[in-house]
This record gives C-alpha cells, structure tokens and sequence, in this order.
C-alpha cells in the first residue's frame, strides 16, 4: 500500500504542483514507515485516512455529519484497514459504513481514479475519553454525486447528526480550510 500511495501523490502532485510543501509532511511519513505501520492505531506519528464530499446535484448541497469525538461537523471518513485493496476501497467502505451510502458516482480529477480531490494532513487532538495521544490524519479526500437526496443511515457509534450544507457553508466553516476552492471547481465543471 505504500508504494501506491507515494505513487498517487507523485501523480496528485503533477495536478496540484503548488501543493508540494504542503504533501511534504505526508511523503516523509510514508517513506519512513512501512505498510503495516500505516494503519496501526498505535502508531502515533499518524493514520492513512480516506474520506469522501458527498454532493447532492439537485439540491447543490454536501451531507456532513456531527462527529461525536471531535463535536464538530465533517464529511464521512476514517481510517484504512488492512483488508482495503486501495485508499479508494478506504473511502467509499467509510461512506458506506457511515452513511449507508454505496453505488455513489465518484467526480475525478483524472482518468486515475485513485488520485482525489484534495490530500489533508492534519491534527487530531487529545481524546480524553479513549486516552489517545494527539496524532496526524494523511487524509485521502475523494468526491461523490448524489442525483437526489435519500435516506441516511448514520453510524452512531461515531456520529450522533447529519445535515446538508451549500458551498457557501463550507466556505465560512474554518474547519475545511481552502477545500471549497477545489470543490467550487468541480461543481462548476459538472453543470
């Protein structure tokens, strides 16, 4: 699996190549750990995450939802797992788990559906409830299309809510950064 990832983020970078310093943190992570260090929960120096937007055509709207740790809302995501084939299979495996979303049409950037949107590392705090030291996400950001809303069936063993949210919502939200430069984007080139 490290190869692959060091592979997307080579070709991710060709698409983004302003992004290298930000991807620097996550390419020393990957060349100094092997594969069964990507996914170890134990491993504090951080996770292979995945994650996917999930956009609502006709609505024009993102589904988040209330994460019960972090108390905050975020799009479905978690961790890689052994058994996934691909950081892909890692995220539409948590959307599915999260939402009970699944035959979602993936928006690529690229003929390689393996590159996402957007690679995110950042920092997940001290949870005080599990006792887990405060470690890195490398976040694997991928985007998928609703063509009308239906029902959700969220996991509540991590998120308690969920809701639709406009771009303009994700814009204002400091907890998504600049991701919504990208999602615009890609809104835009799908009308």
């Amino acid at each position: 699996m490290k190869e692959e990832l060091l592979k997307i983020i080579k070709e991710y970078l060709k698409i983004y190549p302003n992004e290298k310093e930000r991807q620097d943190h996550l390419i020393e992570y990957l060349n100094n750990h092997g594969d069964d260090e990507l996914n170890d929960c134990n491993n504090f120096d951080g996770h292979i995450t995945a994650g996917g937007f999930i956009y609502d055509k006709k609505e024009k709207q993102f589904l988040v939802l209330y994460h019960k740790d972090l108390k905050m809302f975020l799009y479905p995501g978690g961790h890689m797992e052994k058994k996934d084939k691909s950081i892909l299979e890692t995220a539409k495996r948590e959307v599915k788990e999260e939402t009970g979303l699944d035959n979602l049409i993936q928006l690529k950037t690229t003929d390689n559906e393996l590159i996402p949107i957007d690679v995110d590392t950042h920092l997940i705090p001290y949870n005080k409830k599990r006792n887990l030291p405060e470690h890195y996400h490398f976040d694997f950001r991928y985007m998928f299309i609703l063509d009308n809303k239906v029902e959700i069936s969220i996991d509540d063993n991590e998120s308690s809510d969920y809701k639709w949210i406009s771009i303009d919502d994700l814009r204002s939200d400091k907890n998504y950064g600049n991701i919504f430069l990208k999602l615009e984007k890609i809104i835009n080139n799908t009308k």
